[in-house]
């Protein structure tokens, strides 16, 4: 868990001693906008979001720098009911993230009426002892009656340190955020240089930006058995450029046949667009090369999963 692994090895001196630090973890059920809010504050995309649910795989570290503080972000993958041995993996991942943190975001659209999900993750915050501040999402979807009815059965539910109504999309009520989430931390140091914004290794970002536009230009022609596994990334100074090879793993041969496309034409348009999106992040021209590998049902394989970085 992070607080327990990381506050110790990365805590930076502070001569300031109103300085305020610590970890909040945002959850929620899938697909409720965890990622594209974490985006949001932090001004950059270190998360890739789709319309297509638990996207997120992995626990997420995200690095909001404050005048007076710095806010460590932990966004999650959504909590379900999830079966098999990779869904059991990001639930596993979200609900760790509840346990010893400084403060949880939980995270709910306006124009889903509370239920039995919600019921249960409330259960599971409430044995964690953290302080938690609801976040109803999607403010702008809703008429204003709907959305105080909502927060009425909401505080009727639990005792939150706040609620507070934003749209993560459009950015309403977000840029407040930080300093109210600050206000709720306790006096610590700097855990991170000023500078960081994510701990996560740049191939990391690199492959998760891959499987977005893969996600994104398949639909619902390739669902949830892919990963991509970035194999080699060469810098070369002289030329501004980087190399980047990665390999799309895929359950099925039918998949593989979707995402090659007719003469190759699928599999060049997810390099282009994801090229853009990584030249973007690394500040130089990128040549990127990608190829499809068929693993079968490696979504329940545990060295599968193991080998690509799911355990």
């Amino acid at each position: 868990m992070p607080p327990s692994d990381q506050r110790t090895p990365h805590t930076l001196n502070t001569t300031d001693s109103n300085f305020r630090s610590g970890f909040v973890s945002i959850i929620g059920r899938p697909n409720v906008g965890k990622s594209t809010l974490l985006n949001k504050i932090l001004g950059q995309k270190i998360a890739i979001t789709t319309s297509k649910p638990q996207t997120t795989r992995n626990r997420i570290l995200g690095i909001h720098n404050l005048e007076k503080g710095q806010i460590l972000f932990l966004d999650t993958p959504g909590i379900h009911r999830g079966k098999g041995r990779l869904n059991r993996f990001m639930v596993d991942q979200a609900i760790s993230a509840c346990s010893d943190v400084d403060l949880i975001l939980f995270l709910v659209e306006a124009n889903d009426p509370l239920g039995g999900g919600d019921d249960f993750i409330l259960d599971l915050i409430s044995k964690g002892g953290s302080p938690v501040v609801l976040l109803i999402n999607k403010i702008d979807l809703v008429p204003r009656p709907a959305l105080l009815a909502l927060i009425d059965a909401y505080a009727k539910k639990f005792s939150f340190r706040a609620i507070i109504p934003i749209s993560g999309l459009k950015g309403d009520g977000v840029d407040t955020l930080p300093g109210i989430i600050l206000d709720l931390l306790p006096e610590g140091p700097r855990y991170y240089p000023e500078d960081m914004i994510t701990d996560l290794p740049e191939r990391f970002i690199v492959g998760e930006m891959i499987r977005e536009q893969v996600l994104k230009q398949t639909r619902d022609e390739v669902p949830y058995g892919v990963a991509v596994t970035v194999e080699s990334f060469e810098e070369k100074p002289e030329k501004n450029l980087i190399v980047i090879g990665a390999v799309i793993r895929v359950d099925r041969d039918s998949h593989k046949s979707i995402l090659l496309g007719k003469g190759g034409a699928m599999i060049r348009s997810i390099g282009k667009a994801a090229r853009i999106d990584i030249e973007r992040l690394l500040g130089h021209r990128v040549f990127l090369e990608l190829f499809v590998k068929v693993e079968k049902n490696w979504t329940d394989s545990e060295r599968l999963l193991k080998e690509l970085g799911y355990q």
